[in-house]
């Protein structure tokens, strides 16, 4: 019997702002099970950063988290102390970050970054966390990995960064990689390659992930389930074959309809028309009806239920994945 791992629900997160309240996260619910890649996609601004930044509870000031619960093995992180949750970060859930410029300290060498890391998250000595970062270098397929090792950031490429980012959150031994956007910095050809390496690592080691993204070809290779979030709220959720072979949220088939294909490249490009919402004012009944093409006139009042993050489900009152 599969495990959950993470479950998050009915997660709100606002940012209290001169000019208003942000309505980020309005109810979001997910689930990740163990062993479980889970993406979750969706256009800037639409929460995908925000829901990772409160699993880890890194959401800062003007920032607040107002309701609802995000449990890691059935025990609830919002009710954790401070201390207990720099524990959980590093040792049960850790992030790859979009840039690993900003979580590599540009004055310290790899060495010391890594080994007092994974030394003070595994509770090993200098020489055995020297060890395991030795033993994930080379995993991550870094050359002379002892050389690496002696290099400051600004000496290596943005792949090579990126997988020293991979290869110190694999070392922490962590049941949860958080990857937000983890390859956008990268060239294309280096995306394939870094993207390559992580996943085959993480079927090695059996980690579960949760890979934030806009690009849905990524998903579509690495991960298990998709989670399609809009203004704050996941409106479809199912596996990989459920989104790209059945889609039924009419933004998830908006949001395919973007995909560029080179069977069809003399086609126009599609853009999905409208704008995201301003999150201070969100629209009334679903979301997304103002940029619809399905809408119908109850959808301009009436709000469609919440996914519950299982099986195959859309919130739409005129689409139901269940249905289908």
């Amino acid at each position: 019997m599969t495990q959950k791992l993470l479950e998050i629900s009915d997660l709100h997160t606002s940012f209290h702002t001169d000019a208003g309240t942000v309505n980020a996260l309005r109810g979001v619910n997910l689930t990740i099970n163990e062993g479980e890649r889970v993406g979750l996609v969706g256009e800037s601004g639409s929460g995908k950063s925000v829901t990772a930044q409160s699993v880890l509870r890194l959401v800062d000031s003007p920032g607040e988290i107002v309701d609802g619960s995000i449990e890691l093995h059935g025990q609830d992180l919002l009710s954790l102390s401070k201390s207990q949750m720099q524990r959980v970060r590093g040792r049960d859930i850790t992030m790859i970050f979009q840039d690993p410029s900003t979580s590599l300290d540009p004055v310290y060498s790899i060495r010391s970054q890594m080994i007092e890391k994974i030394g003070h998250n595994r509770n090993m000595s200098d020489a055995e966390a020297e060890s395991v970062a030795i033993e994930y270098l080379e995993k991550v397929d870094m050359p002379n990995p002892k050389r690496i090792l002696d290099s400051y950031p600004h000496e290596l490429s943005g792949g090579m960064k990126q997988r020293v980012s991979i290869a110190m959150a694999l070392g922490f031994d962590p049941d949860l990689i958080i990857a937000d956007e983890p390859t956008t910095a990268l060239d294309v050809t280096v995306q394939k390659k870094v993207i390559d390496i992580f996943r085959e690592v993480v079927e090695e080691e059996d980690v579960s992930v949760l890979w934030i993204t806009h690009n849905l070809g990524v998903v579509a290779e690495f991960c298990d389930k998709i989670g399609v979030i809009y203004a704050g709220e996941v409106v479809e959720y199912g596996s990989v074959y459920d989104i790209f072979d059945r889609p039924t949220h009419p933004y998830t088939r908006e949001l395919l309809q973007t995909i560029p294909n080179i069977e069809r490249a003399d086609e126009e490009l599609r853009v999905i028309e409208g704008t995201v919402p301003n999150m201070r004012e969100p629209p009334s009944g679903c979301a997304f009806h103002p940029r619809c093409p399905d809408a119908e006139q109850r959808c301009e009042t009436t709000q469609p239920g919440k996914i519950e993050g299982r099986d195959h489900q859309a919130s739409c009152l005129v689409h139901d994945a269940e249905d289908q």
